[in-house]
């Protein structure tokens, strides 16, 4: 039987809060989770990429980072939005890994989801090639990191959300790939301000486009002051200083951020003012 393509909406890498000798850091990871949930988002992407600083994580934490998740997504009784989708990571740098853990999720009932753009090796996968992988039953979507809105409409155009999910890995694209068909994102900067991610997918809905445009152009300028002001690094310390849980650590090569100033420290405060306000 096929899988099950998952809903639309918008999903979350979430950031991995650690203590200052890289255990983890449970109080803020549950904190983190919740707040996202309560934010509206439609699921999670645990253990993947390098928000969730996956790369730097044994097999052991990506398990526990995803039993984590779920205890406050799932099972808690918290009085939150139910969050609808959990998406598990099985990315690894050996494939004797990589296939251990697709059958870790495949236990997990886990569907599948192809990554177009492979950093580290320099390929980008096209629109051609993801057509030809979303004919396998068990690949039911894609997340485009690229930010290439044309190759997105190409494959919407041919498989739209109800049979592939298209999701945009970007926010500074969101509303752009929500207008070409796309069945919403996985995105980092959901991490800083989920509830504004939701009202300009909920005016997006209502077609409202020109307000809608007026938060994207917000999103996009918060993109690019994430990656620019420190991004996981500044991610969690503006999540330490803003929302009063976790700390800044990350785990090398990674660099934490510890000073917050500059012009694009003050793009996202902004943006987190705005937040606050919904």
């Amino acid at each position: 039987m096929p899988a099950a393509v998952p809903p639309s909406g918008i999903y979350v890498p979430a950031v991995l809060f650690f203590k200052e000798n890289e255990d983890f850091d449970v109080p803020a990871i549950k904190s983190h989770v919740l707040r996202l949930a309560q934010g509206g988002v439609y699921g999670y992407a645990s253990c993947r990429e390098g928000n969730g600083e996956a790369q730097h994580l044994s097999h052991d934490e990506r398990k526990r980072q995803s039993a984590l998740t779920s205890q406050v997504t799932f099972r808690s009784k918290t009085g939150f939005q139910e969050c609808r989708y959990h998406l598990l990571g099985c990315g690894a740098n050996l494939r004797a890994r990589q296939k251990e853990a697709l059958h870790r999720c495949k236990d997990a009932g886990a569907a599948l989801y192809s990554y177009d753009t492979f950093f580290t090796a320099g390929i980008d996968l096209d629109s051609d090639i993801i057509l030809t992988l979303s004919e396998h039953p068990n690949i039911v979507g894609t997340k485009l990191s690229c930010g290439n809105v044309g190759k997105l409409h190409r494959i919407t155009s041919v498989k739209p959300p109800s049979e592939f999910c298209t999701l945009a890995g970007v926010s500074e694209v969101l509303l752009q790939g929500l207008l070409s068909g796309s069945a919403g994102a996985i995105a980092a900067l959901p991490n800083l301000v989920p509830k504004l991610h939701m009202k300009m997918y909920a005016l997006y809905q209502a077609g409202k486009i020109d307000e809608a445009m007026k938060i994207q152009s917000q999103l996009g300028q918060g993109d690019w002051a994430t990656r620019k002001a420190g991004g996981v690094g500044a991610m969690k310390a503006l999540i330490a200083k803003h929302f009063g849980y976790g700390e800044t650590h990350v785990r090398r090569p990674l660099m934490a951020v510890t000073q917050l100033s500059g012009t694009y420290v003050d793009k996202l405060e902004e943006l987190i003012a705005s937040e606050k306000t919904l």
